[in-house]
């Protein structure tokens, strides 16, 4: 009896026959919907190339410096860096900038200050 029963089940789809006819049409379906989506001109997911700015443009950061050119830019920076003061070179549509965190500008100012004398 036992030997009757697995031979019933074997080459038998578990499988509606017309689900297995409709199901390859949808999955390409939903394929051609997410590659239209993710393909619109014009919105790439890739990053924009960077742009330079307006000094004040920068969200949380703010200047603190005008460097007159890269060395004197590394210079101030390595007096901020000793301080223990996080800051980040800018191109700005200004010249180079010295950018700092809005809470430590005016510390980074005075040392700044300080040093220059």
């Amino acid at each position: 009896m036992e030997r009757l029963r697995t031979n019933e089940n074997r080459g038998v789809s578990r499988i509606d026959p017309l689900l297995q006819l409709v199901l390859p049409f949808v999955v390409v379906g939903a394929l051609l919907l997410l590659f239209r989506w993710t393909a619109r001109g014009g919105r790439s997911l890739a990053p924009r190339p960077a742009r330079s700015g307006a000094p004040d443009e920068y969200g949380l950061l703010a200047p603190v410096a005008a460097p007159a050119d890269g060395r004197e830019a590394l210079r101030l920076a390595a007096l901020l860096e000793q301080a223990g003061v996080r800051n980040t070179l800018v191109e700005t549509t200004q010249g180079l900038r010295i950018m700092v965190w809005q809470d430590q500008a005016p510390a980074a100012r005075d040392l700044l200050q300080g040093h220059n004398h």
